[in-house]
């Protein structure tokens, strides 16, 4: 008869991954040192490989190779055990009750979440959301890591496997001091700003791909070597007077322009947007509660 890994085991071998501390370990999973430990051992035999090196406990844990891939999968399987643990709320009909971890990126989180979290509790009270704003990559990892149960995210975006819905669209508007917007010739063309006028979030803020690619801006030249690392950067930057940048629809909406001597200009071509998607597991048993999440946020997102 075959054995197989607990998910207990592979619990005890994630969370000593993330403390890289036996002792952590065992406080973090509420159980002693000497169980997490044979759970563990026990899991290397059950394998057949060594998960983590064998050193003297003044060295850094370092975990082998098997042991990394152990970990990464240990991940999914324990979101699809927690997906299973959601089926009972099915069965009683409860979709929407208890614990919903909802992830967002920055370029969204504070333009969307309050009227969310106001909405979900006048509608569904019983359910709680729990909130984390962190960038797409990092979300995606957590979402498949069943540490987040759905996500709303900016798209087009790779999300592999993972199931979606566009809940809305939000429109790009070029942002720029009044005095600029008066002296460029109508209409507007990207050829007529200066070089490295642009500025731009950070790389790993799916919003400047985003607006380079849906404001067709093809002349890399204008874009500032700068980056920032939030929105309310950026509005600083061209209030006094450095430049233009893109700014989203629903920021504006929520003011994040106000008491700034700026104007909003269309970007040259056709209207520019962003998708606003949520997205989580396809194993997941609460996509019934993600459709009803969904339809709060196209509400909200209505313009």
């Amino acid at each position: 008869m075959n054995k197989w890994p607990s998910l207990k085991q592979i619990h005890y071998l994630i969370t000593l991954y993330e403390t890289r501390h036996f002792s952590d370990a065992a406080e973090r999973c509420f159980v002693s040192q000497s169980t997490l430990s044979k759970g563990i051992q026990n899991l290397e035999e059950l394998i057949g490989c060594a998960l983590y090196e064998k050193k003297d406990r003044k060295s850094p844990l370092v975990f082998t190779v098997a042991g990394e891939e152990v970990v990464k999968l240990g991940r999914e399987l324990l979101a699809q055990g927690q997906d299973l643990v959601e089926l009972g709320k099915i069965c009683s009909g409860s979709t929407m009750e208890g614990q919903l971890k909802l992830g967002c990126i920055p370029t969204i989180a504070p333009f969307l979440l309050g009227d969310l979290v106001q909405q979900v509790n006048q509608h569904f009270p019983k359910l709680h959301l729990l909130l984390r704003e962190d960038t797409t990559t990092n979300l995606l990892a957590a979402l498949r890591a069943g540490t987040l149960d759905a996500l709303v995210l900016a798209l087009p975006v790779e999300i592999g496997e993972m199931e979606k819905r566009i809940v809305g669209k939000d429109g790009f508007h070029m942002v720029m001091s009044r005095e600029q917007a008066q002296a460029l010739p109508k209409p507007l063309r990207y050829h007529d700003l200066p070089d490295q006028s642009v500025f731009l979030l950070e790389n790993e803020h799916c919003l400047t791909e985003h607006a380079v690619s849906a404001c067709r801006l093809t002349e890399k030249e204008k874009i500032n070597p700068f980056t920032a690392t939030s929105l309310h950067t950026l509005v600083q930057m061209v209030a006094n007077g450095l430049g233009t940048t893109f700014i989203p629809h629903m920021a504006i909406k929520h003011g994040l322009l106000n008491n700034q001597n700026l104007v909003t200009v269309d970007p040259p071509g056709q209207q520019a947007y962003r998708d606003i998607g949520l997205v989580w597991r396809p194993s997941s048993s609460r996509s019934q509660s993600f459709q009803q999440l969904a339809d709060i946020i196209s509400t909200l997102l209505d313009p």
